[in-house]
């Protein structure tokens, strides 16, 4: 859970600095670190709890996380592209960063809950 703070207030701080540097661009740039910081969060929270009552049921987890996440991400960028007038490369660069960035942190997170021993 402590994971989630942290990579919450990283991605916004983040954000905040990308968006004073750019601030023409400041809209596009949040939009494209929400989606993929809250489905990020979301799914480590889940990973966590999932692994620490029952490790089995990891891989499970995972595989439907997979699929879930093709579809709330292909859903989240075709809504912001077609339903909204911003600019769609700073949305999509932001987008890409942040989705990169978070699926490291996500196998960070996984390769320290399998180094430390399961309750």
């Amino acid at each position: 859970m402590k994971s989630a703070v942290y990579l919450t207030a990283a991605s916004v701080l983040t954000v905040v600095v990308a968006a004073a540097a750019a601030p023409a661009a400041a809209a596009e740039l949040i939009l494209g670190m929400i989606g993929p910081l809250v489905v990020g969060v979301a799914t480590m929270v889940v990973v966590e709890r999932t692994y620490r009552r029952d490790p089995g049921a990891l891989m499970r987890l995972m595989v439907k996380a997979f699929g879930a996440k093709m579809v709330l991400y292909g859903a989240y960028v075709a809504a912001v592209v077609a339903l909204t007038s911003l600019n769609p490369i700073p949305f999509i660069a932001s987008f890409c960063v942040y989705f990169i960035g978070l699926h490291l942190t996500e196998a960070l997170l996984l390769r320290s809950l399998f180094a430390e021993p399961a309750s």
